[in-house]
């Protein structure tokens, strides 16, 4: 049994005050609402949900469940604070953190006179950098003490919705801990111990970006589903059973296909595709901004490459791979050679090693597609990666698969490299990866 604060009792406070009660755990919750300590003192949730007031009077009857206003209660009686307080935005968009931070100069100031070690948690949800940018600062300069030495600091954020929040914790997606040293992972571990879900231990700051590219992702499928919907409808078609069919599809939509962050997609598909549906929603009068703006997003990327290149300052330039897709010689709408074609328009000098594409018999429409559109790209081209890689100054690694072959050299040690992909073996003099 670990004895355990938390720190605002709102909706995630109460309900997850209440479900570590149940686990086991002594449970002190604190808020500065004098109405609210009271209700959970009396027996009674501060929301209002299935299940979650009977689940509080029953913890407090038992004994483990009891709240107080007092932060320096809590600390001196607790190993572990979760902070569960708000984090409303601004005007502008932005996190208003004044609840954290305070939150956090509270707890410092107690651990000033405290012997112990003392982990605190944010299960509020903030942004990357939080914890390190704000919140240690605020508890090691009202405490005097050291993180990571004198007390921890951990990311745990929580992964409830209202309406299920106590089948939510109890079945979560994972329990995600972001923490620095592994005492203080191990402590707040020990908190689900009574449940089945996988518990990660990652860095801090992927922790607290897990929860905002979580959310982006619901808010993008609600969206891609409305948009769908609202052209099937343009078009007489049941945008239901449209959509029931994809989502039987687990292997590409329904799955971790695609969800690699990257350089952009390209091929005789997605591209044209994309046009085809948001010109047949304009003729509509549908608007499409997501579908629109994926196709926008994608040339950003290409774009995002080149400036990547730009910066590395060098005006010889060997990219390992040209076709859109590992392994093909398909060069229909690369982007690869969209890269291409801007670094040869801006004065670069450029060589490209695809083994696959030189091998290949070019034929039908690649072959169509070279000898109208890139003949002066295609005289670049070479199946040996020596030269290209005797002639870069920097190195653009296009496609895993045609770069792993060239990985036998030596060369990259002494070269700029630009990763489109994340080859782990792509180490240079200097070395930029497009999304990481």
């Amino acid at each position: 049994m670990t004895a355990v604060s938390v720190f605002g009792l709102g909706y995630v406070g109460c309900v997850s005050a209440a479900c570590f009660a149940r686990q086991g755990h002594q449970v002190l919750g604190v808020d500065v609402s004098q109405s609210k300590v009271d209700l959970i003192n009396a027996g009674k949730s501060t929301i209002v949900e299935d299940g979650i007031g009977a689940l509080v009077r029953d913890m407090v009857a038992a004994g483990r469940l009891r709240a107080t206003i007092r932060v320096d209660e809590a600390v001196q009686a607790t190993d572990i604070s979760l902070v569960c307080v708000g984090t409303p935005s601004r005007p502008n968009g932005a996190l208003d953190l004044t609840y954290v931070e305070r939150v956090a100069e509270q707890i410092g100031a107690c651990l000033a006179t405290k012997d112990t070690f003392h982990v605190v948690v944010i299960r509020s949800t903030v942004l990357a950098g939080t914890l390190h940018d704000l919140v240690v600062p605020a508890i090691e300069r009202t405490s005097g003490k050291r993180a990571g030495e004198h007390f921890g600091v951990v990311s745990n954020p929580e992964f409830l919705r209202e309406g299920t929040s106590i089948k939510d914790f109890d079945n979560p997606p994972f329990t995600l801990i972001g923490a620095d040293e592994p005492r203080s992972a191990e402590l707040v571990a020990s908190l689900y111990a009574g449940l089945s879900a996988d518990v990660h231990v990652v860095p801090v700051r992927v922790s607290e970006m897990v929860k905002y590219a979580c959310n982006a992702f619901h808010g993008l499928k609600v969206s891609f589903a409305n948009e769908i919907g609202n052209v099937c409808k343009a078009l007489g078609v049941d945008s239901h059973e449209v959509m029931r069919l994809v989502c039987e599809d687990r292997k590409l939509n329904i799955s971790p296909a695609y969800l690699k962050p990257g350089f952009a997609f390209g091929g005789s598909c997605l591209p044209k595709d994309l046009r085809a549906i948001t010109y047949k929603a304009q003729e509509h009068d549908v608007q499409v901004p997501l579908l629109r703006a994926t196709l926008e997003t994608n040339a950003i990327q290409v774009e995002r490459a080149f400036r990547l290149i730009e910066q590395a300052g060098n005006r010889r330039v060997g990219v390992l791979g040209l076709a859109f897709k590992e392994g093909t010689d398909d060069l229909r709408e690369s982007p690869l050679v969209a890269l291409v074609e801007r670094l040869i328009g801006r004065g670069f000098q450029v060589r490209v090693y695809d083994r696959y594409v030189v091998e290949a018999e070019i034929m039908g429409a690649n072959r169509a597609f070279i000898e109208k559109e890139i003949p002066h790209i295609w005289e670049l081209v070479t199946n040996d990666p020596a030269p290209v890689l005797a002639h870069a100054e920097t190195v653009v690694i296009g496609t895993p698969v045609v770069s792993k072959l060239a990985l036998g050299n030596d060369t990259f040690a002494e070269k700029c490299v630009v990763d489109l992909v994340r080859i782990a073996a792509a180490e240079g003099r200097s070395y930029q990866g497009i999304a990481w």
